[in-house]
């Protein structure tokens, strides 16, 4: 009898199954509905996530959510923080102390430079209804209310058991692959046996939610992100939910002290924010109260088999600079084009071993990275060792006190997995911004012209391998792209880029395609669908079809 029969008879089929419905689980279905990858998604929870959380969408997520068509829905659920900007820190609100660790998210506009999208701000509760509703549109099987029991996989796929929690029905459903985004004490992960490696704990807050129309007085016009409030013995985060009347104060909660959760009742957390606060009578309506723990960990392995981790199920991340689920959504990015692409048949299904080669490295680099900005931000409940206060250092400049974080959020890179010629002794988290072509990094932005519309350069990545070369034909690479496309059947979309009449794209103004990319007018860039370059040539070369079979049948693990 094999493992199917013994699971019993098999009521759902599909080719990909998601379990858990939070953020990464949602952009995972989202990221798969594009590419046209049926899938099935299990969460426990009824619904969408209720309480204001992970509200920092970096550049790179919002690049993300531009090309899956979702960005504009977004900003508009987050239409209410849309003023917001920068982190203060002060004993108090009361009076002229404190300071802005930065003021702005972006000063002076200078991601434009690098980027069409930008920084956006919208808590969690919003912006997953906004993922929730396009991966149903685009035909999602996602089923809340519905708890994964078990599952097994052999060498064609897995076996999950699933029960309904209204019902109490069980079903069995057999799925290819399994994406296990289930948080962090992943259920999948622990039966996996797959363990961590990082620091762990670092620190615990208790998160309250509250409802105070005096407050906003007392802020005033001090939109912030994030308000650090230091009086020793009423210390926290402050951040507005809507800047009227509901805001969200973390507290810190020392359960390693013999504290307990039940501790911070109403009376204790109304008065702790008053005095942080530094208002003694101020109006405060406790609303709701959820502890959570920061910490930094990575998990050994992001696969076994046919089951893969993303999101907090494989890395856990101190929350200053939301660095975690921008990580795990970018995760579930990375991983959807490459099941799509094995499920579709254009790849081999050694391309889903790059999936931990490149992401694991990027985890434990932007956790490290992440704990650093806490001991910087002196977070509140944070006491870091000497060790972890020293190596994170001061001053300003790119991931200084005060510095950008630009180079985390969009520079990072992939020094070994689905990519050709990428210089492996470079950092994977570089110390400043370099987006200049290289293998292995997000291609660079440019906006162009494509008949008579303009996009970006990354609007052109998302669902095929493309190959950007001149328009002048030098070098023969569109003509050998369309002929390698078709020999190994592989979707790529070669584009002439220039001014001639057989140009397909035109760049704005006096911008240089090639320079831009690292190559000079006969030379030709190869970018993967999720928009990192696979691999480049400089200059022409002596056989252009066949050096390009080459790499798309080793970037693409093709026989």
């Amino acid at each position: 009898m094999n493992r199917i029969e013994k699971a019993g008879d098999v009521g759902h089929r599909t080719p990909v199954l998601i379990v858990g419905g939070s953020l990464v689980g949602l952009a995972t279905s989202l990221f798969l509905g594009r590419l046209g990858v049926p899938h099935t998604l299990v969460e426990r929870h009824r619904g969408t996530s209720f309480h204001p959380r992970g509200r920092g969408n970096n550049v790179r997520t919002m690049e993300l959510f531009r090309s899956a068509g979702v960005e504009r829905g977004i900003r508009e659920a987050a239409a209410v923080l849309a003023r917001n900007n920068g982190i203060l820190q002060t004993p108090s609100l009361v009076g002229e102390a404190g300071e802005w660790l930065f003021r702005e998210i972006d000063p002076g506009g200078g991601v434009a430079r690098f980027s069409p999208s930008g920084w956006c701000l919208c808590s969690q509760n919003d912006l997953e209804p906004v993922l929730l509703e396009r991966a149903r549109e685009l035909g999602g099987d996602l089923r809340y209310s519905t708890e994964l029991m078990s599952f097994e996989q052999d060498a064609e796929g897995v076996t999950a058991q699933v029960k309904s929690r209204d019902t109490g029905e069980h079903q069995t459903i057999r799925a290819d692959y399994l994406v296990a985004a289930d948080g962090p004490r992943s259920p999948v992960r622990e039966r996996l046996g797959i363990g961590h490696n990082g620091p762990g704990d670092l620190f615990h807050n208790v998160s309250v939610t509250f409802v105070s129309r005096g407050l906003a007085e007392v802020v005033g016009d001090r939109h912030f992100v994030v308000c650090y409030l230091t009086d020793p013995e009423a210390d926290g985060a402050l951040l507005p939910v809507d800047n009227q009347e509901r805001w969200v104060f973390h507290a810190p909660w020392h359960p390693e002290k013999g504290e307990s959760e039940e501790a911070f009742t109403d009376e204790r957390c109304r008065e702790h924010i008053r005095r942080a606060v530094g208002v003694p009578d101020l109006d405060v309506e406790i609303t709701g109260r959820a502890p959570w723990h920061a910490a930094e960990r990575v998990a050994e392995r992001y696969a076994d088999g046919r089951v893969f981790l993303a999101g907090d199920s494989a890395h856990e991340m101190s929350p200053t600079g939301a660095f975690g689920s921008n990580t795990g959504i970018q995760d579930a990015h990375n991983l959807a084009w490459k099941l799509a692409a094995v499920l579709g048949g254009w790849a081999g299904p050694g391309l889903l071993d790059s999936y931990d080669a490149e992401r694991r490295p990027v985890a434990e680099a932007t956790s490290s990275r992440a704990s650093k900005r806490s001991v910087e931000h002196s977070h509140p409940g944070y006491a870091p060792s000497a060790e972890a206060a020293g190596a994170a250092g001061g001053g300003g400049g790119a991931g200084g006190r005060k510095g950008g974080i630009l180079n985390v959020a969009l520079g990072y890179r992939y020094p070994q997995g689905a990519v050709q010629g990428a210089d492996r002794e470079l950092p994977v988290v570089p110390d400043g911004l370099r987006l200049t072509g290289e293998p292995g990094s997000r291609a660079p932005h440019l906006w162009l012209r494509r008949a008579g519309d303009r996009v970006s350069s990354l609007d052109l990545y998302e669902r095929s391998m493309v190959l950007l070369s001149g328009a002048d034909g030098a070098g023969g690479w569109h003509t050998a792209a369309r002929r390698v496309a078709e020999r190994l059947s592989v979707p790529v979309d070669a584009y002439r880029v220039g001014t001639g009449p057989d140009a397909e794209l035109s760049p704005e103004g006096e911008t240089d395609w090639a320079e831009l990319h690292g190559v000079t007018g006969d030379g030709a860039v190869l970018v993967r669908p999720d928009g990192f370059v696979a691999w480049r040539s400089e200059a022409a070369v002596a056989d252009p079809e066949e050096a390009l079979r080459q790499v798309l049948t080793t970037v693409l693990d093709r026989d």
